[in-house]
């Protein structure tokens, strides 16, 4: 499988997904911490990819999404940005918005 088909199979299975430097619970970089605080702060689950952890997936990542940045957070498979992004999202109340959005859309899919 390339890595084209990866990242796809990856957005595919996971509404909200963000690829970041780290984990949630041990970010590696500051804008990967605070895109997480953000996030959690929805309260919806989310899917995280560690991209240290994979330097064909972290340079192939780029190139897919045409950002050079990291991190990178998906929702319903479309990139909704980087850390600033996700960051005004989320003072304006539109990250809660779209997070929850998909999260519904999930449920209904999944029958409960």
């Amino acid at each position: 499988m390339d890595i084209n088909d990866t990242i796809k199979q990856q957005l595919s299975e996971n509404p909200i997904l963000l690829y970041m430097k780290g984990t949630p619970q041990a970010p590696q970089c500051g804008f990967s911490a605070k895109t997480v605080q953000a996030l959690m702060a929805c309260g919806q689950r989310f899917a995280y990819v560690n991209i240290l952890d994979n330097d064909e997936l972290r340079e192939g990542l780029k190139v897919y999404s045409n950002w050079p940045t990291y991190p990178q957070l998906y929702v319903n498979g479309e990139l909704v940005g980087g850390c600033d992004i996700i960051l005004e999202m989320h003072e304006s109340g539109e990250l809660q918005e779209v997070v929850d959005s998909a999260a519904e859309a999930t449920e209904d899919n999944s029958g409960g």
